[in-house]
């Protein structure tokens, strides 16, 4: 009787293999951003958000478009930035029937890891034409330095 290693035979398929496909899949899902779902497209993170750095401070920009000033609310708890508010430009009242519904109103709550500390007492915010601008400078500790090489 000849002895033929388990994993030489042809006829033999990896039991793992259904698993890897369904996780690819499954990635590819929640990778893809906005899903159609029946003909409804699916609700996408509001609001929507850049970050971006230069050598001394970190800069949010969220489209807000909407939401007054006033009803912005900006918090920081350690290295996590949370924007929050309303938006309250849905039609009140009336019994409408939509054809296409893509504009959400009401309650909001965005929060983001921030990537360096900040020096949170000296944040500053804009908000123009719909789009709200955070300025988060640096704490010293996170600020590039020049370090001088003395030749000795």
């Amino acid at each position: 009787m000849a002895i033929v290693r388990f994993g030489d035979q042809k006829f033999f398929r990896n039991p793992w293999a259904d698993f890897e496909r369904m996780r690819r899949e499954l990635d590819a899902l929640f990778q893809s951003g906005v899903q159609d779902f029946g003909g409804r497209m699916a609700p996408t993170v509001f609001p929507a958000l850049n970050i971006s750095e230069d050598a001394a401070n970190i800069y949010v920009r969220a489209e807000i478009p909407g939401v007054p000033a006033e009803r912005i609310e900006i918090s920081m708890e350690g290295d996590t930035l949370a924007i929050g508010g309303e938006r309250t430009t849905c039609a009140g009242g009336e019994k409408l029937s939509y054809h296409r519904r893509e504009l959400e109103c009401g309650r909001f709550n965005r929060a983001v890891s921030l990537p360096t500390r900040v020096q949170a007492d000296k944040v500053t915010a804009t908000a123009v034409d719909g789009i709200l601008t955070i300025t988060l400078p640096k704490a010293e500790e996170a600020k590039p330095r020049q370090i001088k090489v003395n030749a000795g």
